[in-house]
């Protein structure tokens, strides 16, 4: 196993990609320090403490976003740190207070403890494709996105796009403080989410997938990747150290024949992502639905796939 001997630290332990990440680092030998909000919050840690290896090698750590010098014991002997955690909200009519100020002060935070101390050789960002592709460029069915893009602030702002100006304030943050302090940093921009759950309780990108399966109207969603592809690729942005700036993930555009532009998979291909389907990731998610009772339909008996 490739990560027998070595320790890493994931913040947001418990959340939808970290989930995953714990549960495929356990499964490659890590030794892994999961930072939660409350560990007094079973919806936070007994799906955590019950994946295969938690009971010899995962450590749950309570550490605060806001709180300066929360992760410093954290990271302290980590090898490598993977930051997911950061609010994920669409619809808010506090967006400093509950997206922008975590998101990018909690990537400071962490960074900023990772500076402190010699054993992190990388860190690995969650950031999203929401911090790629929000600005004024030409788009259209011939234009190419890739890890050279950023979603322009100014224009996030002016449409009123809090989630994507926190992910593009946070990662611009988090570039600019590890190329001041010799951090090797890679950021991972995944597109929207889908796939199986682990944690018991549901996730806002997982919602509006519910929503969508219901026949509900919701925004235009852009380029589906898998959660368990976005984990995987996280621990390979680590163990494959050549790799340098950041990796757009997104296995598909959105389900129409008139796509708005497309997404280079060249990064995400230099890591051995074999994207898996939509359909199979679709079947998964509704699936995980069934499994948790976050239903469908009045009548259990009336899913269908």
């Amino acid at each position: 196993m490739s990560g027998e001997g070595k320790v890493v630290c994931v913040t947001g332990a418990s959340g939808y990609v970290a989930s995953w990440l714990v549960k495929l680092l356990l499964e490659r030998g890590y030794t892994v320090k999961g930072t939660l909000r409350n560990l007094n919050d079973p919806n936070q840690i007994l799906h955590l403490k019950a994946l295969n290896g938690a009971d010899e090698r995962l450590h749950l750590l309570q550490a605060d976003l806001l709180e300066d010098g929360s992760f410093d014991s954290v990271v302290d002997g980590c090898e490598g740190v993977f930051h997911t955690a950061s609010p994920v909200l669409f619809s808010t009519t506090h967006p400093q207070a509950e997206l922008i100020q975590p998101a990018v002060q909690g990537t400071l935070n962490v960074l900023r403890s990772c500076s402190k101390v010699t054993s992190v050789r990388r860190v690995v960002v969650t950031a999203s494709i929401a911090s790629v592709t929000f600005n004024k460029k030409t788009k259209g069915p011939d234009v190419v996105i890739d890890e050279t893009w950023f979603s322009d602030p100014v224009f996030c702002e002016e449409s009123q796009q809090w989630y994507a100006l926190s992910k593009t304030l946070a990662e611009r943050a988090a570039w600019k403080f590890a190329e001041e302090n010799g951090i090797d940093l890679v950021v991972m921009n995944p597109g929207f989410m889908s796939g199986p759950m682990l944690q018991p309780t549901l996730n806002v990108t997982s919602a509006i997938f519910l929503d969508l399966a219901k026949g509900k109207e919701v925004f235009p969603l852009y380029h589906f990747v898998d959660v368990r592809d976005v984990s995987y690729a996280h621990i390979m942005a680590f163990e494959i150290l050549r790799l340098a700036a950041d990796t757009v993930l997104s296995k598909d555009n959105k389900c129409t024949e008139d796509p708005t532009h497309e997404v280079s998979k060249k990064k995400a291909e230099s890591l051995g992502i074999n994207f898996m389907a939509m359909e199979v990731s679709f079947k998964d998610t509704v699936e995980s639905f069934k499994e948790k009772t976050f239903s469908l339909y009045k009548n259990q008996s009336e899913w269908q796939m």
